[in-house]
């Protein structure tokens, strides 16, 4: 096979597969400024309407919704920089006893999906006191084995000529942490932070089973609600609702694509 024909065949394929990832999300564009009967029989020349949007926003609390969203990432990001922080700069630069077998339990982690432990971790949150809380959905998130990994990685590229000039500027090892490897992992951060707020942004699952009340549901669990059929189906007032619940994740993603392709790159994730 010929290299041109080789490109040819690879372009074509990447284009069917953009097509076939950005079809649900251009119909949902569509419907939701559209009435059900001209979203459905794709009328290419009726009005445009901002109808949708007023039912659906006027349906639920999304504000309390989106609030919770806010402060759910805030609490898992929040928690997980911390954690991996800690422990990526341990198995980085501390020679401890069982240091390689530690890390590669750690690394376990990577192939549990996070529905094996729901029903550990709902026990472990009602026995906290933690059920129907941000908290007790952000917690089981916090000790995040793909972060451990990445903060590992970014901080043994670090010179070790800046860590001994630290200690010798008097810099203890969480003064050596702070003014050395945290700045010098800038991009690595960068690029778990965006990872991190997109997955927690979307997660569904485990809020739907820990949280009980509008005080604590997140979007995905509210958007869920809304849509019930026992709501009523109506296609274009979900589609305007879920183009507001993933609004702010596409108009960051297009604000910050540059940096997000760079972070990743920088951070040597291949």
């Amino acid at each position: 096979m010929s290299g041109g024909l080789a490109r040819l065949l690879d372009t074509t394929g990447a284009w069917l597969l953009a097509v076939v990832w950005v079809a649900p999300l251009v119909f949902a564009f569509w419907a939701a400024f559209h009435s059900t009967s001209d979203a459905v029989n794709f009328n290419i020349g009726s009005a445009w309407t901002l109808e949708n949007f007023r039912t659906a926003w006027t349906g639920a609390p999304w504000l309390r919704y989106f609030l919770n969203t806010f402060l759910l990432v805030t609490v898992v990001l929040s928690g997980q920089l911390v954690l991996t922080t800690l422990a990526g700069y341990a198995f980085a630069q501390f020679d401890f006893p069982g240091r390689d077998t530690v890390f590669i339990l750690v690394l376990l982690q990577l192939f549990i999906l996070p529905e094996v432990l729901i029903v550990e971790n709902y026990a472990m949150v009602s026995r906290l006191g933690l059920f129907d809380t941000v908290f007790g959905i952000g917690a089981p998130y916090w000790a995040s084995a793909f972060g451990i990994f990445l903060m590992r990685q970014a901080f043994k590229s670090v010179p070790r000529e800046l860590d001994e000039a630290a200690r010798i500027e008097g810099c203890g090892w969480l003064g050596v942490l702070w003014r050395v490897y945290v700045p010098a992992a800038r991009p690595t951060y960068i690029a778990y932070a965006l990872v991190s707020v997109s997955t927690h942004w979307n997660n569904f699952l485990w809020p739907l089973i820990v949280t009980n009340s509008e005080e604590t549901r997140p979007l995905t669990v509210g958007l869920s609600i809304f849509a019930a059929p026992e709501n009523g189906v109506n296609i274009s007032v979900i589609s305007a609702a879920t183009i507001m619940t993933v609004a702010p994740l596409l108009i960051a993603f297009l604000i910050f694509q540059r940096q997000f392709v760079q972070a990743f790159l920088r951070a040597g994730i291949r």
